[in-house]
């Protein structure tokens, strides 16, 4: 909301001396956010010149310039030779002279040149080059604006262009402020200052007629219960003059306020819109067909709007109609068959109160924001449309000539009846944290406008006021919003900053635990962790599948977002790797060679014949019900979190004496591990012959990783066609595991261990099986058998070769055995690996290698 301080002035006191940043100041410590500050850029010498005399003369470009001789007053070196190409003028005309000095917005200075062959001793200006508006067929004539001011004179002050306008950000609730009465009021609260209320003025001074026009709503289909028009006043000026000048002084307010000025009677509604904060729309009295009929859109209609858009209506769209048809979107914008134009003589003014939540439907459906549709969404006052209507017609009787029609005039008004608060007396201060006295609330909420009655012995529940918001405070609704308000009336500096006392008990899940476990030990690993968008295409879900595709070896369905934030990756992914991949790729093009990636995130996992996203999503405005969350919980596929790990180009980096080491699969092994070792569970690496459900990984170097049996994710090399397509080099390796897997395997988890001072004793096997016999699967047999002694297990040596029958692999492994109360003698560690080595040859046949 931009605030011109001269018309901030007409309401509330604001001292000569007080500058636009105080003016800032004062707002926001009222709640209000600091924007900007605008002014028109100008500085003189800017004076009023008369033309005494002009000679045109053609020129050989085939423009004919005028060469003038303008007075401009003996004080400002009296008659001065100004070279002019326009031709709007006349001998004795008054315009806007801009001297050598000046410097109009632009910036755009103003010296004495030659030019055309005379020297040009200022410009004559234009209402576009003085910043009033954007025209420029001709310079500005001072009787064009109905202003006669003496030779001389400075024009700056003449035109208002030395006023200044503050902008603050108005917040969604607070929509009384989208205007000059509600500004000038929150002023007021601020410094103190007297208010006046423009808004205030007694019903029989508004002489409202009590019929002569058809006005009706027949709302059949009314949201949340809530008919779209409450009330609906209009009035009727007759025989104004559409071509009378806007006065300087509305010009450059609507300028500074963001709006242009039109023609007077548009400029009028805009301006009493700014200053009451209600809606005005003019309709042209003699193109309107019989009365006015606020209704819903019926199927198929359309309406050509005040943009010359053709708009087809949906039939929650409120529209204003006549006897011809729909003539405008109620409170978003009018129609253009009766709009007022030119040869408008007679007008009918409109002033209503919307439904909020219809206004700002229709808005955003047809991509039609306004300055009225942002007003009436956040609510107008319901009290002020029968003034604000008075008001338009008293400025186009003044401005443009009109006539009052005392007899003719309309209004529908639905009685309007502010719900009560019940607001205990000591609620505020124990909410806030300040002790604020009963008469430090009850003067912050009368200030701003709300009837306060203490009710105390006449109500149960202990001391209370019953609190009456006014009308034009929508937002105030319960005893949380009063309390709000006494803060911010008494400034919120008052309020302590004390940190709150977290309850007992509480902190972190254990599953939550368990995923900050697993990020911190790999970003101890030196990985990087790089958070993606959960969005894709349907080829790089197809590309790399997902676990389940792994496990059942059938394509699942992708879930389809209604309103993706990319159209060309409309879909939720089912695995982590495209979004890897999509970082990856971003790093190598800025010169990262070297890759060592992990992300933590939800996949999306619909079940096959499962339709998802049916429910129906309850109104904003009403709470749902158990039933209501369970059925939208319902309408969701499985969202399971997975970790991901993306390694490439070189583990270790060339150094002297060491050339570079490149990632292998050794080294994505080992990040599993890692994320193994912190989710508190022992995992196994099987190697896979095939891709195994997952066609982007290599057939023979692709692993899948369980967890006491169970596959839980896998890990491998990327294809080199698929490295290829996501522009990488080199060999990529990739790892995913469900991560809630893992954390619900690892089941309750143990801290911290105590550390045992017996002497370990150590002891090597090497088992001689068959080549097709996974590692991990006679590891798995040797920690069986071995039982409770045995500490730790890890293989050192995987040998096929000379020594060994074809078709078979010596596989060595390091035990470690310990006991918790003695130290071990070599003969149970020997009996602990011998029981070991037997379940292992139960098992896979497996013998101790010669």
């Amino acid at each position: 909301m931009r605030v011109p301080l001269s018309w901030l002035r007409e309401y509330v006191e604001v001292a000569p001396d007080v500058t636009p940043e105080d003016v800032l100041a004062s707002l926001v410590a009222v709640g209000f956010e600091e924007e900007d500050v605008h002014r028109f850029e100008i500085s003189g010498p800017v004076v009023v010149g008369q033309v005494l005399e002009f000679a045109p003369e053609p020129q050989t470009n085939g423009k004919t310039i005028n060469w003038c001789q303008v007075d401009v007053g003996e004080a400002n070196g009296g008659v001065r030779g100004i070279v002019c190409g326009a031709h709007n003028f006349t001998a004795g005309d008054k315009v806007v002279v801009t001297l050598p000095g000046a410097v109009l917005p632009g910036p755009f200075p103003i010296a004495a040149r030659k030019t055309y062959g005379h020297v040009s001793d200022g410009m004559i200006a234009s209402a576009r080059e003085l910043g009033l508006g954007d025209e420029h067929d001709g310079i500005l004539r001072l009787a064009d604006l109905g202003i006669d001011a003496p030779v001389g004179a400075d024009a700056i002050a003449l035109l208002g262009l030395d006023d200044v306008a503050v902008e603050i950000n108005v917040t969604p609730d607070r929509g009384y402020a989208l205007s000059m009465r509600g500004v000038a009021r929150e002023y007021a609260h601020a410094t103190g200052a007297a208010f006046r209320d423009p808004g205030e003025r007694l019903w029989d001074e508004l002489g409202q007629p009590e019929g002569g026009f058809a006005v009706a709503v027949a709302d059949d289909a009314p949201i949340r219960g809530n008919v779209g028009a409450s009330e609906f006043v209009v009035r009727v000026v007759r025989d104004v003059d559409p071509s009378a000048p806007t006065p300087p002084w509305m010009i450059a307010r609507l300028v500074l306020a963001g709006i242009r000025s039109i023609s007077v009677l548009v400029d009028i509604t805009n301006y009493v819109m700014l200053e009451l904060g209600n809606p005005i729309h003019g309709y042209d009295l003699d193109k309107l067909s019989g009365g006015i009929t606020v209704r819903r859109a019926r199927p198929g209609e359309k309406l050509t709007t005040l943009d010359d858009q053709v708009r087809t209506l949906d039939v929650q769209d409120l529209l204003i109609t006549d006897d011809s048809g729909p003539i405008g979107l109620a409170g978003v914008m009018g129609g253009g068959a009766t709009e007022i134009s030119a040869s408008t003589r007679n007008v009918l003014i409109e002033a209503a109160t919307f439904d909020p939540v219809t206004i700002a439907r229709s808005a955003r459906r047809h991509k039609l924001p306004s300055e009225a549709s942002r007003r009436f969404e956040r609510g107008v006052d319901p009290a002020i449309p029968f003034v604000a209507a008075r008001r338009v017609a008293d400025l186009m009787v003044e401005l443009a000539g009109g006539t009052l029609d005392s007899e003719v005039g309309g209004a529908l008004f639905t009685a309007y009846q502010q719900e009560g608060i019940f607001l205990p007396k000591t609620f505020v201060p124990g909410l806030i944290g300040v002790d604020y006295t009963a008469e430090e609330i009850t003067g912050a909420l009368e200030m701003i406008g709300c009837d306060v009655v203490d009710v105390e012995g006449l109500r149960a529940g202990g001391p209370q006021w019953a609190v009456t918001p006014p009308s034009w405070r929508p937002d105030l609704t319960d005893k949380w919003t009063l309390a709000e308000e006494v803060a911010r009336i008494h400034g919120l500096d008052r309020v302590p900053s004390v940190l709150p006392t977290p309850p007992s008990g509480r902190g972190w899940t254990a599953e939550q635990q368990g995923r900050r476990r697993v990020a911190n030990a790999l970003a101890a690993a030196g990985l990087v962790e790089t958070p993606s968008f959960p969005f894709t295409t349907a080829a790089h879900n197809d590309a790399y599948g997902d676990l389940r595709g792994t496990a059942a070896g059938v394509p699942l369905p992708g879930i389809k977002l209604a309103n993706p934030l990319d159209g060309q990756a409309p879909y939720l992914r089912r695995s982590l790797v495209p979004g890897l991949l999509q970082v990856a790729h971003r790093n190598l093009a800025r010169g990262f060679t070297d890759l060592a990636l992990f992300e933590l995130g939800a996949v999306f996992l619909p079940e096959p014949g499962v339709e998802y996203g049916t429910a129906t999503v309850p109104p904003l405005a009403q709470r749902p019900d158990d039933e209501t969350l369970a059925a939208l919980d319902a309408a969701l596929p499985p969202q399971p979190r997975h970790v991901g790990v993306l390694l490439a180009g070189d583990a270790i980096a060339k150094q002297p004496g060491l050339a570079a080491v490149p990632v292998s699969i050794a080294d994505v092994i080992d990040a599993v591990r890692v994320i193994a070792a912190a989710a508190g569970v022992s995992a196994d690496v099987v190697q896979a012959e095939s891709a195994a459900g997952h066609p982007a990984l290599h057939p023979g170097r692709t692993g899948i990783v369980t967890v006491g049996g169970a596959a839980v994710g896998y890990l491998g090399e990327l294809l080199p066609q698929v490295t290829e397509d996501a522009d990488l080099h080199g060999r990529v390796y990739v790892a995913e595991l469900d991560l809630d897997a893992l954390l619900s395997a690892a089941g309750e988890r143990v801290v911290a261990a105590s550390l045992s001072t017996q002497t370990p004793a150590t002891q090597d096997v090497s088992l001689v099986v068959d080549a097709e016999v996974a590692a991990a699967d006679v590891r798995r047999a040797l920690v069986d058998g071995c039982g409770a002694l045995l500490e730790s297990l890890r293989l050192v040596d995987d040998y096929r070769g000379p020594g060994v029958p074809d078709g078979t692999k010596s596989l060595t492994f390091a035990l470690l055995f310990r006991a918790g109360d003695r130290t071990l003698t070599a003969a149970e560690a020997t009996d602990a690996k011998l029981q070991g080595v037997q379940l292992a040859a139960e098992r896979f046949a497996a013998k101790l290698r010669d």
